[in-house]
């Protein structure tokens, strides 16, 4: 089985998510999903990030802290999951192109978009470990 390395870039502003919906194409066609993609061979993950960010968006990224890892399996290839933080380099004014909207969501409202499968898994974490921080502190 071939494995490959794939990213997610999560942007958070004001305590909102960014998101996309993708075209209605390929395997996860009109769900929604964290910008990112498939890491080129040679690429760190950190330049797949920001490869994919000016693709997809037409944005400039930074990319700060790993914050999930997982594997799954997709047409006989097992893809290692790598999503980061990502933080703005530039100005706020995207493109489409492989996309149809995008939105800026809580993380509560994360669980209301069908998201791309593996990109689930990233709002599994990302709401349970609010809820862990939320025991705690409270």
């Amino acid at each position: 089985m071939d494995e490959r390395i794939t990213t997610a870039g999560i942007l958070v502003i004001d305590g909102r998510f960014l998101i996309a919906k993708r075209e209605q194409k390929g395997s996860i066609g009109g769900m929604w999903e964290f910008v990112g993609g498939k890491n080129r061979w040679g690429e760190s993950e950190e330049e797949t990030l920001k490869r994919e960010y000016r693709e997809e968006l037409d944005l400039e990224i930074e990319v700060d802290a790993l914050v999930h890892t997982h594997d799954f399996t997709n047409k006989q290839t097992r893809y290692h999951l790598k999503a980061y933080l990502v933080h703005l380099d530039g100005p706020f004014r995207p493109r489409l192109s492989v996309h149809t909207e995008i939105r800026w969501v809580s993380l509560a409202e994360l669980e209301d978009y069908a998201m791309a499968p593996s990109d689930a898994e990233i709002v599994r974490r990302l709401t349970s470990s609010l809820r862990l921080d939320q025991h705690v502190d409270g």
